[in-house]
């Protein structure tokens, strides 16, 4: 959509109130304020309506004659009139916004946001309505419906036929979807504002999840199977991530899944074993799991006087052309350096040097050596499922004394 498509549009809602505005200036304003000030069209688009009616002073904003559309038909940057059933809800993030939810028809499901100062009535869970002239904007690769002042809501008096249809975690795609996945792991929270967040997954891959502290929200279970439905899928640098507060989320007790991995292989050195590796001190309280400090404080739960030991290793992987962060659980831990919890704790207890002797038993044994692992890229770090060390492999060997000139049997 460019600026001229909107400058004719916006002079035509004007027209229709017998005032006459030339497209001309309004594209003028449009422009200074995408091109100049960095404002979306939508945005902008809003702001001359409501500079040109004020100057013209009129009571109302005109409203986009819009054709009522499907909610799987929206693209960003359009109005829309759309009738669709609240499918959830969410305490908004910042007073500027006074509600935020899910909508759904029976083509899809699409965020949508109500800003605090459009005035628009509250909705309700479970009910249908007329959404008129309202603007679709995209955050992230997401498409979102935005109610503004000239937005009309109406309530149905019959429901939309809403019906959420399952996908793959491999097939999501930024936007609303549904799926049913098995709890994976549950990870270090590392913001103040996130309740729980971690690993769900089917047989075609695994996909990370947020849960963000609300009075509502509930933890998943590890190793539980759920029928999620309308999760909002978000982008971020090329990495797909799913948030469940607006969400449904229903276990199946007896459900049974295959968790793909759909990681890669990486190999390399490891060059790196940092702080927080070795034997970590691990809060008590039920559903929290955060690392404590040396001195037993728990972000969120503050001083305790128990724990559970713990072991991993954080660091970093060089394949030769990239440097990768890299996470290791206990089990993999153990399984690479055939060191147990149950040792590394002897010897913590033990040893005049603590933890750091761990530590340091750690880095002597991985680093500077050659490993193959396995895992899912999280974004900024890897999570390993499977490492060994790099065995001497002839037909490697053969082939780089050949890409030197020599020979496989050279001294």
């Amino acid at each position: 959509m460019d600026l001229s498509e909107a400058s004719e549009r916006i002079s035509q809602k004007f027209k229709s109130q017998s005032v006459e505005v030339d497209a001309a200036a309004i594209e003028k304003k449009l422009r200074i304020l995408v091109e100049q000030f960095g404002v979306n069209l939508a945005e902008a688009e809003k702001t001359v309506i409501e500079n040109i009616a004020k100057e013209h002073g009129l009571e109302s904003i005109p409203r986009q004659n819009a054709e009522q559309r499907e909610i799987g038909s929206l693209l960003p940057g359009e109005w829309a009139t759309i009738e669709a059933k609240v499918v959830g809800l969410s305490k908004p993030f910042s007073p500027t916004i006074s509600q935020t939810g899910i909508l759904a028809d029976a083509t899809g499901a699409i965020q949508f946001t109500a800003w605090a100062r459009a005035n628009a009535p509250l909705l309700q869970e479970g009910q249908s309505y007329r959404i008129e002239s309202a603007v679709v904007d995209d955050y992230r690769g997401v498409p979102k419906l935005n109610f503004h002042a000239g937005t009309t809501i109406t309530l149905l008096d019959e429901n939309v036929a809403a019906i959420p249809q399952m996908t793959r975690v491999a097939d999501l795609r930024p936007g609303v979807a549904s799926m049913r996945v098995k709890m994976v792991q549950e990870w270090e929270a590392r913001h103040d504002r996130i309740f729980q967040t971690g690993l769900v997954g089917d047989e075609s891959g695994t996909i990370k999840f947020t849960i963000w502290k609300d009075d509502d929200a509930t933890a998943l279970e590890t190793g539980t199977v759920y029928n999620i439905f309308y999760a909002a899928v978000s982008e971020f640098q090329g990495r797909l991530s799913i948030t469940l507060n607006e969400a449904k989320c229903f276990p199946d007790e007896e459900g049974e899944i295959e968790v793909g991995t759909g990681g890669a292989t990486y190999q390399g050195a490891i060059i790196t074993i940092g702080p927080g590796s070795g034997v970590i001190k691990r809060c008590p309280v039920e559903g929290c799991n955060r690392v404590l400090s040396r001195m037993n404080y728990c972000p969120v739960h503050e001083m305790q006087s128990g724990f559970r030991y713990d072991l991993r290793i954080k660091g970093v992987l060089d394949d030769g052309e990239k440097a990768h962060n890299i996470l290791m659980q206990r089990e993999v831990v153990e399984a690479a350096t055939g060191l147990t919890l149950e040792e590394a704790v002897e010897t913590v207890e033990s040893s005049p040097m603590g933890l750091d002797d761990v530590l340091y038993r750690l880095k002597d044994t991985m680093m500077g050596r050659y490993f193959t692992c396995t895992g899912n890229d999280l974004g900024e770090t890897v999570l390993i499922k499977g490492c060994a060390p790099v065995t001497f492999d002839p037909d490697r060997h053969a082939e780089l004394l050949n890409r030197l000139g020599g020979e496989a049997d050279a001294e």
